[in-house]
């Protein structure tokens, strides 16, 4: 099994991250520092990271949670005083799948799958992520237009979204990315302030009465479709 892989299998992080912290030097096996990203490895060979020893994980937890304002979706941010991960009762090593800004509110995956969160997050999967947002005021036909079309972003030109409007200033907005503050971004290039963002679904995956910081399992038909994708 490939080094990555197994780092994925331990709920350590997902195996693009498990590049990264062998780069880093943080990665040893049977005492000596991994340099090779495709080294393959035994079930006898101890792993380390940053001198603990780490093991498959036997089972693998799948929830969706409804995350508050004010939360961060990460665990590496050492000056973040709450993340969602703070939000689940759980003893295992959990993550989220892909970002929600800390004053954005809505659905994320938690899991410590590390290979279906490699799968969901890279970069050529087209789900899309649907949010509710209402703006501090009504944005122009030709401004939602150009968003729908795509708008420059960073160098490189966004993918179509999928908007209608809601609302007297409340949209639907769908889009396949997760660049950084994406959505805020789009609205702001046309003139438009973002006041409230929720993301409601992740591809077909939704649920309107999740009470806001509860989370639940995922069921089995949802599992089933997110690894389909």
């Amino acid at each position: 099994m490939r080094i990555n892989k197994f780092l994925a299998h331990s709920g350590i992080c997902s195996r693009r991250k498990a590049d990264n912290l062998i780069e880093d030097g943080r990665v040893k096996v049977n005492g000596k520092r991994v340099v090779q990203v495709g080294l393959n490895i035994k079930k006898s060979d101890i792993v380390e990271v940053d001198g603990k020893i780490v093991e498959p994980i036997e089972k693998f937890k799948y929830y969706l949670l409804n995350k508050p304002l004010g939360f961060v979706s990460t665990v590496s941010d050492p000056f973040a005083k709450k993340t969602v991960i703070d939000l689940i009762d759980s003893k295992e090593r959990l993550y989220p799948v892909g970002r929600l800004d800390k004053d954005s509110r809505g659905l994320i995956i938690i899991t410590n799958d590390g290979d279906l969160t490699y799968k969901l997050t890279h970069p050529k999967k087209d789900i899309y992520k649907t949010y509710h947002v209402i703006l501090d005021k009504k944005p122009s036909s030709k401004g939602l237009k150009e968003l729908i079309d795509g708008i420059f972003m960073d160098g490189f030109k966004t993918k179509k979204a999928k908007i209608k409007n809601i609302g007297d200033f409340k949209y639907q907005i769908s889009i396949s990315e997760g660049r950084n503050r994406q959505v805020r971004r789009m609205f702001q290039h046309i003139g438009c302030e973002v006041l409230d963002l929720k993301r409601v679904a992740i591809g077909k995956i939704s649920d309107s009465r999740l009470p806001e910081g509860k989370y639940r399992i995922l069921s089995h038909r949802e599992l089933e479709y997110l690894r389909s994708l």
